[in-house]
């Protein structure tokens, strides 16, 4: 499958982590989780006019950091690697004020 979000990064081999990609932009090394595109998928449907700003950002969080893997949940990852840190998406978008809407709604039943 190809990440269309991340087509301005070269795609390198990935044997460790056959489930996530890797890329490498401007000597930078980064990997993209499946949860963490899942998200990203759904960040760019509900904020369709704000696509350019979000991957701004990426490409500026793998740029300042080297070594970045986007995760779907930092408490539970599936690339583990040393000298990496991780991001999750509400990394990248909460400080541009982007917030996913959440449409889902509590259970009608009480306790």
């Amino acid at each position: 499958m190809i990440y269309e979000e991340f087509k301005f990064a070269k795609e390198l081999e990935n044997k460790e982590f056959p489930l996530a990609k890797k890329y490498e932009y401007n000597g930078s090394i980064f990997y993209v989780e499946p949860t963490f595109h899942s998200q990203l998928e759904g960040m760019i449907e509900q904020h369709k006019d704000k696509v350019n700003i979000i991957l701004d950002k990426i490409k500026e969080t793998i740029t300042k950091y080297k070594y970045v893997v986007f995760t779907g949940d930092f408490e539970s990852y599936y690339v583990d690697l040393d000298d990496f840190i991780y991001r999750e998406l509400t990394d990248i978008t909460d400080p541009l004020l982007i917030f996913v809407e959440d449409k889902s709604r509590g259970s009608d039943y009480g306790d």
